[in-house]
């Protein structure tokens, strides 16, 4: 499969950039907290999706990119709560050894005595002796903490090692209908292994330039896993967060990536905002924190998209 590549940025001025428009939305302790409107895309209603009479088999659903600071946990969680919103069954699995998923749901990730290290390395370890409920209901942890960091260097041995985590996962496919894996910020076994085991990918890129330059890498590595280790893996979408609309240069980012992509980036953008910050505290989800704020609103909008798509 030819995976689409970004184009080089422009240099000539958007159309947003003369017409003398002024910033829009409000703020929120000094932070933008609208819903950004990027000129260049025309916006979908998009349905709220049925109720399901049954649950199962679940779809799994990698969030990754290499490079750090973009959104990954951040869109695991949020997106995972919407989704249970909607009725869904989630399965959240933290594959990152540095923990963040977990203490961003309010678990003390070091004090852990079987995390997703255990399922994969040790036998006689059940999934659902790892398996945790969150404060969200319908939604469930798989949680991590540093112990994972030497399982790439294990799993490096060991036969059909970039299948370790779809066998860890396959006795609860049939218990949820979506599960998210929270990849770590490389493009290392772990990410690999997600990668092997996922139906589709969903990458959260930042609106800046560095973030655009680095997706052509996990392009690549995507067409690998496709040749190699999974035909059927397919990118779901692109998600544009860090989006703030009082500067031209996240426009410009969001607007090269929707020339690149096209109907591949969701229409649900994720705005900067302190309420972020906030739930990682709090240690739970933006829908619950801050019901009502954008931030829970665009997270809901993806949530539809993902269950569109």
């Amino acid at each position: 499969m030819d995976t689409p590549r970004p184009f080089t940025p422009r240099s000539e001025p958007l159309e947003s950039e003369t017409n003398g428009e002024e910033p829009y939305g409000d703020y929120e302790g000094g932070e933008q907290e609208a819903a950004a409107e990027p000129a260049g895309r025309h916006h979908l209603k998009v349905p709220d999706p049925a109720p399901l009479t049954e649950h199962g088999p679940a779809r799994v659903i990698a969030v990754a990119n290499q490079k750090g600071g973009v959104g990954k946990t951040t869109s695991t969680i949020n997106l995972g709560a919407a989704l249970a919103e909607y009725g869904r069954k989630v399965l959240l699995v933290d594959f990152d050894p540095q923990g963040a998923l977990s203490v961003g749901l309010g678990v003390q990730a070091h004090e852990l005595e079987t995390t997703i290290y255990n399922l994969l390395m040790e036998r006689g370890v059940e999934i659902d002796d790892v398996i945790r409920t969150t404060n969200v209901e319908g939604m469930d942890l798989l949680p991590s903490n540093i112990d994972l960091s030497a399982a790439e260097v294990q799993l490096v041995t060991e036969v059909g090692r970039e299948q370790a985590l779809g066998r860890a996962i396959k006795p609860v496919l049939d218990r949820y209908d979506i599960i998210l894996i929270d990849c770590q910020p490389s493009l290392g076994l772990l990410t690999i292994n997600a990668l092997a085991c996922a139906e589709a990918i969903l990458i959260p890129l930042a609106c800046e330039f560095f973030s655009l330059r680095g997706v052509a890498l996990l392009m690549d590595t995507i067409d690998k896993v496709q040749q190699r280790l999974n035909p059927d893996l397919t990118i779901l979408g692109i998600l544009a967060t860090m989006f703030d609309p009082r500067t031209l240069h996240t426009k410009e980012v969001r607007q090269r990536v929707i020339e690149a992509f096209g109907e591949l980036v969701f229409e649900a953008v994720i705005n900067r905002t302190v309420r972020f910050p906030e739930t990682t505290v709090a240690g739970e989800p933006i829908t619950t924190w801050a019901p009502t704020s954008n931030g829970a609103q665009s997270y809901r909008l993806l949530a539809r998209e993902v269950l569109s798509r």
